[in-house]
């Protein structure tokens, strides 16, 4: 039995801030990390993004140099029990903790009864496995039109490869993007060479003898590929919750030090159900910004602080030469006021429910997230008439 002061269950991004965190305020209590991947933490964004422009690979390592942790890679949490302060995993090897973050994250959506060779983008091994069928196959199918599926369509397209993007919306980020925007983008995706099988669902995705793949869709085309990614979402892994019985909602639900219904227990990044100050509700948020932030802040507190999550994370994109940051709620069913200083080249959307803003949109506009976060911040009734110039860089 291994006791640590500090044990960490996850060992990606939220993970490695939480130990930076930690040592912030305790530079000696011992800290275990168990990582059900094989790999030291890395940062996800550049899997889908700058690794497809030419970055290098070493690029995406954190670094917890000196850090003193002690990190158990290939292992996964099987058990925990609070009463006894314990975490089995997989091996049978028994920790014991005085403070435990759960920093489990998500695990990909899966389509049913699917062929095993259907990479679900998410980890580094998948960019890795992806890279290699890249360089020896030119045809390529993209499941999903939504926030992985558009980034990851852009970066084969831009690598010269044919690509097939097949979703059941109307179009690219159809469910985000005000409706001339999808148009526009959708548009701009065929100019650079990609099909796009709009309001289309997939049959089914079979191997071949000779290492393609067919994909069958819902209305019966057959696509002939060297490989096929899906980027379907992800679910919160809140099973070691539900088995600690800690309070579940959308994820673990934390208090605003972020601490779950156990108070030897936090929880932190995309599992986290957390309370937005800014909002005014409870949400998960699946992005670095918040995995960085609240690692850190769930590791501080876990080291005796009393810091208050307060932050309203914000989110960003790549796809082709287009880009943007964006903060709080983004729903193409709102109140949609859009403020181009260049028509769907540059310029600001916002969100309005109620008449007031709910989330910021800054397309191809820089540096602004935290007036954009001010703003729906203040919770003032806003129109077209006080929002059209509010917000430029």
């Amino acid at each position: 039995m291994k006791h640590h002061k500090y044990l960490i269950v996850g060992g990606g991004m939220t993970a490695d801030s939480a130990v930076h965190g930690i040592r912030e305020i305790d530079r000696a209590g011992a800290i275990a990390m168990i990582c059900e991947e094989r790999h030291m933490p890395y940062d996800r964004p550049p899997l889908s993004k700058s690794l497809w422009k030419d970055a290098p690979y070493e690029s995406i390592w954190r670094n917890a140099d000196g850090l003193n942790v002690a990190v158990h890679l290939g292992k996964k949490v099987v058990a925990l029990d609070p009463s006894k302060k314990t975490a089995t995993d997989d091996a049978g090897n028994v920790y014991t903790y005085e403070k435990l973050l759960l920093a489990t994250g998500g695990s990909v959506r899966r389509l049913p009864d699917s062929d095993k060779n259907i990479i679900y983008f998410r980890t580094a091994d998948d960019y890795c496995k992806l890279r290699e069928l890249s360089e020896q196959g030119s045809d390529f199918v993209v499941i999903g039109g939504g926030f992985i599926g558009s980034e990851i369509g852009a970066a084969l397209a831009m690598n010269n490869k044919r690509v097939t993007m097949i979703f059941p919306e109307s179009g690219i980020g159809a469910r985000v993007y005000p409706r001339l925007l999808v148009e526009f983008i959708n548009s701009y995706y065929r100019e650079k060479g990609v099909t796009l099988l709009a309001s289309e669902t997939i049959k089914s995705v079979r191997a071949t003898g000779s290492g393609k793949s067919i994909v069958s869709t819902g209305s019966g085309t057959e696509i002939s590929v060297d490989g096929v990614v899906a980027g379907l979402g992800i679910l919160p892994n809140t099973e070691l919750a539900v088995q600690a019985g800690l309070a579940i909602d959308n994820g673990i639900i934390v208090d605003e030090q972020l601490h779950t219904s156990n108070p030897d227990i936090y929880a932190a990044g995309d599992v986290a159900n957390f309370h937005s100050q800014v909002l005014g509700k409870r949400m998960r948020v699946e992005h670095e910004d918040n995995s960085n932030v609240m690692g850190k802040m769930a590791g501080r507190n876990m080291a005796g602080q009393s810091d208050t999550y307060r932050h309203q994370p914000f989110f960003y994109s790549d796809l082709f030469d287009l880009g943007y940051e964006a903060v709080g709620e983004l729903d193409a069913g709102y109140d949609i006021i859009e403020d181009w200083k260049e028509p769907f080249r540059k310029g600001v959307i916002y969100y309005l429910r109620d008449e007031q803003v709910r989330g910021v949109l800054l397309w191809n506009t820089w540096g602004q997230v935290d007036v954009a976060t001010q703003l729906i911040k203040e919770k003032a009734i806003h129109s077209r008439e006080t929002l059209i110039g509010r917000i430029t860089d």
